[in-house]
C-alpha cells in the first residue's frame, strides 16, 4: 500500500522523532510512504481563532499536498478531525471543492490506518511498561477513535496499560483556550496527571501531540513522576 504522510506543523517542530518512527512502523507493515516536504498548516489555528480568510489561504495549500489516488495518515486527531470536518465548511462551492471532498475521503489518523487498512499479522510487539491510556478529545469527538487504540495496545505483549480515570474530562490544552485561560488549562493538565499518578504509571499514553506537548510542560514546571509518551513512540518501541 502506498501512503502520503501528514504530519502536523508541531509534530515537525517539538517531535520529529514521532514522525520518523510513524514512517518506521508503517514501513514495517509493508506501506510505501510518500512524504511532501513542502507541506504546511492544515489551517486548524487560524480557523479556530475566527481568521477563517487565513484558514482558507493555508488550507487551500494543503488540499493540494497530496495524492488522490492513495491514502493520506495523520498523527493526531485534531488535525485530521479538522481536514475531516471543518473544511467542509471552508471549501464548499470553491475552486478546490473535489479536490477537497477527495482528500476527506483519504485521510485517515494512524490508529484508522493501522486497524482498518494495514495487516500487522507479520509484526510482533513486546514491552513492559505500565501506562495510563487517556483518550484525546478531537480524535473522540471529531473522529470518532475510541476503541481502535485499545485494539492495539492489547497487541502489545506483556504491556500493563490501564484506562485512566476521567477520560470525558479535557487535558487542559484546547489549543486557544490554553492562551485565553491559562489558569484553567493548567488546572485540568495537573488533574490529568494526578489521575496517572495515582494510578502508578510509567507514562501517560495518547494520540495526539499537542495534548502530550502541554502536558509535559507542566510536569516539568512541577516534576511530577510519570512521562508522556505518543502511542505512536510507544508502539515503535516495543517493535521486535
Amino acid at each position: 500500500m502506498q501512503v502520503d504522510l501528514f504530519v502536523p506543523c508541531y509534530v515537525d517542530q517539538f517531535h520529529p522523532e514521532t514522525a520518523r518512527n510513524m514512517v518506521r512502523i508503517l514501513e514495517a507493515a509493508g506501506c510505501k510512504v510518500h512524504y511532501n516536504t513542502d507541506q504546511t498548516c492544515c489551517g486548524m489555528a487560524a480557523y479556530n481563532a475566527g481568521h477563517w480568510d487565513q484558514a482558507k489561504e493555508v488550507g487551500e495549500k494543503f488540499i493540494t499536498e497530496f495524492h488522490k489516488d492513495r491514502p493520506t495518515v495523520g498523527i493526531g486527531g485534531a488535525c485530521t478531525g479538522m481536514v475531516r470536518n471543518d473544511y467542509s465548511k471552508l471549501f464548499h462551492n470553491s475552486v478546490v471543492h473535489n479536490q477537497c471532498k477527495q482528500l476527506q475521503k483519504n485521510l485517515l489518523e494512524f490508529t484508522e490506518l493501522l486497524t482498518d487498512k494495514v495487516d500487522l499479522n507479520g509484526l510482533r510487539f513486546k514491552s513492559n511498561a505500565r501506562i495510563a491510556w487517556m483518550d484525546s478529545c478531537q480524535a473522540v469527538r471529531e473522529c470518532k477513535i475510541k476503541e481502535g487504540p485499545r485494539k492495539l495496545l492489547d497487541r502489545i505483549e506483556g504491556l500493563n496499560w490501564v484506562e485512566l480515570d476521567e477520560q470525558e474530562q479535557c487535558c487542559g490544552f484546547g489549543g486557544i483556550f490554553s492562551l485565553r485561560d491559562e489558569k484553567n488549562s493548567v488546572t485540568f493538565g495537573k488533574r490529568k496527571l494526578e489521575l496517572a499518578e495515582e494510578a502508578k504509571v510509567d507514562y501517560l499514553v495518547s494520540t495526539d501531540t499537542a495534548c502530550l506537548i502541554h502536558l509535559d510542560s507542566i510536569i516539568k514546571m512541577n516534576s511530577y513522576p510519570v512521562r508522556v509518551l505518543h502511542f505512536i513512540d510507544l508502539l515503535a518501541e516495543s517493535m521486535l
